[in-house]
């Protein structure tokens, strides 16, 4: 009897086991036969192969990167390895990754974000789930992405911004203080966990005005959403371990419990406060969620009985973490690449320090206290702003990803349609970037491609510098990122030497093999940031 109880189950588990493989075979037939029939009609893309798809071409590839380096590499690398090949073309990583169709081109990324909006990819809701629970404005779509994308537009407006300045500047002068206390023993730090944290604190203080003190001591809000970050995931991991973790739903559990917990008492707490004491109680400036709140109570009225309505006090966390989340590790990123090029390019350094000296004054000390009280003196600095733009066309922090649509196809210069159907179209920056098609010298850092006049083989052309995208899914953070970049290279460029220790880390760790891309010791990885997080050593400058 038990012998026949065994036999039975063997035959279910290999019943099922033939099952999973057939699926597995049919999609594959069926992929295949897709990009098939698109190679007979003769679109664009790299040579194909009918069993293995593209894999060996992007292992061919990826083997000759760093093997931690960023996914965003991997077009522009295609397009060296095939320079004919086009901007746009089909690639075929399935069953590794979705079939995609890459767009790179100018034109071709103005009728996906611009002309005709698509949908975002349905993996980034399922990797921004665990955050911001499926409610986020970055991967609604119709009226309600319109609606709660209008709600937040005042909060992120050029104007708003500049009133909540200063509170950037006490966030940085703590960073600054930091940055002292490691310039004493002249030891290695890695500077993302550094500007993680002060991008957080920034960002906690902007949108909810919230001391978090993520830079000198642990929060729960920070701790949870960074335990949380670790691990998420797309979906469709090649590690069947890491795919199907039976702990992942009981971690996103109790960290979207210490997430919520401590952002509803924040809008519960300041929308008491405006309900019993009226929206014109506010006194200074207004943090985003006051805008929010003030909206709110306007809309539906003051009455000091009224609750909060539950799907908007909902919709309204769920953005909160979000910012909290894409805000400060995007622009935590491109802070790090700042130093990593002023680190490595002394003429730039001069050249921004001369130019903070002649608008802000050459009393470092006053630096901050100028700033806070004269915050438009931001816009007066064309050579920093033009640092920090070329950083972002060398450095973009992400990638956009949409998914295509029936009876859509994509256009290129030669007439050509591109259906979209069933692939993830690729907005990659970092493709467009550095192609000599739309940049004088692509691979070399030229702030002053953003100074010079139109005619100038280095002026910019229009459409080509998407580290925000374009189009109505732009970034809504884009100017609070700007702004906080000038206030941090302000508060630091003049009062330390930051220099870059990949060298003492590769000796201490025996590193061989590959370690640059494009020559870039410090190349994307992960979420876009610096190898090893950026190893450092600072020193402070005596005035």
């Amino acid at each position: 009897m038990i012998l026949q109880d065994h036999v039975s189950i063997s035959a279910i588990l290999e019943t099922l086991l033939l099952m999973v493989l057939l699926r597995f075979l049919v999609k594959l037939y069926k992929a295949r036969v897709r990009i098939a029939t698109f190679k007979k009609q003769g679109l664009p893309m790299p040579p194909w192969n009918p069993i293995l798809g593209h894999l060996f071409l992007c292992y061919k590839i990826t083997s000759n990167l760093p093997k931690d380096a960023h996914p965003n590499y991997l077009p522009d690398m295609i397009r060296r390895e095939l320079p004919n090949l086009g901007p746009i073309y089909y690639l075929d990583t399935w069953p590794f990754g979705p079939q995609m169709l890459i767009v790179t081109s100018t034109h071709g990324l103005y009728q996906i974000t611009q002309e005709h909006s698509l949908p975002k990819y349905p993996a980034l809701k399922y990797f921004l789930r665990p955050i911001a629970e499926g409610l986020d404005i970055v991967t609604m779509e119709g009226d309600l992405w319109k609606t709660w994308r209008a709600i937040f537009n005042p909060g992120f407006s050029t104007h708003h911004l500049m009133s909540l300045t200063r509170g950037i500047v006490e966030e940085t002068e703590q960073f600054c203080q930091i940055l002292q206390d490691l310039s004493r023993d002249q030891k290695i730090f890695h500077m993302k966990n550094l500007t993680d944290n002060l991008t957080m604190d920034i960002i906690g203080k902007i949108i909810m005005n919230a001391q978090l003190d993520s830079q000198r001591q642990s929060n729960p809000l920070v701790d949870g959403l960074r335990m949380q970050v670790k691990w998420l995931t797309f979906g469709p991991d090649v590690n069947p371990f890491k795919r199907f973790n039976p702990i992942r739903p009981l971690v996103h559990w109790y960290n979207s419990r210490r997430m919520n917990d401590y952002v509803a008492q924040k809008i519960d707490g300041r929308f008491a406060e405006l309900r019993n004491e009226g929206i014109d109680s506010i006194k200074g400036s207004k943090s985003i969620l006051d805008l929010v709140l003030t909206a709110y109570l306007s809309e539906n009225g003051e009455r000091k009985s009224q609750d909060m309505d539950n799907t908007f006090k909902r919709f309204t966390m769920s953005q909160i973490k979000l910012f909290l989340f894409s805000g400060h590790d995007t622009t935590s990123s491109t802070v790090c690449y700042i130093f990593y090029i002023l680190a490595t390019n002394p003429t730039v350094l001069a050249q921004v320090r001369s130019e903070h000296a002649l608008v802000i004054g050459s009393d470092t000390s006053k630096t901050a206290s100028n700033i806070a009280s004269d915050p438009f003196l931001l816009n007066r600095l064309p050579y920093t702003l033009a640092v920090i733009k070329e950083i972002l066309r060398m450095f973009p922090a992400v990638s956009g990803t949409r998914a295509g649509e029936h009876n859509f196809s994509v256009i290129d210069d030669t007439g050509r349609h591109f259906p979209t159907d069933g692939f993830l179209v690729w907005d990659n920056p970092q493709a467009i970037h550095r192609d000599p098609t739309y940049w004088h010298r692509p691979d070399d850092f030229i702030p002053e491609r953003w100074l010079v006049e139109p005619g100038d083989p280095l002026y910019p052309i229009k459409g080509a510098w998407r580290p925000f995208s374009h189009g109505p899914r732009n970034c809504i953070g884009q100017e609070l990122a700007m702004i906080e970049m000038k206030v941090i290279m302000l508060l630091t460029a003049r009062r330390f030497d930051i220099g870059l220790a990949y060298e003492d880390l590769d000796r201490a760790k025996g590193t061989r093999g590959i370690k640059t891309v494009y020559g870039e010791r410090g190349y994307q990885i992960q979420r876009a940031q610096p190898s090893n997080d950026l190893p450092c050593r600072v020193a402070g400058i005596t005035s």
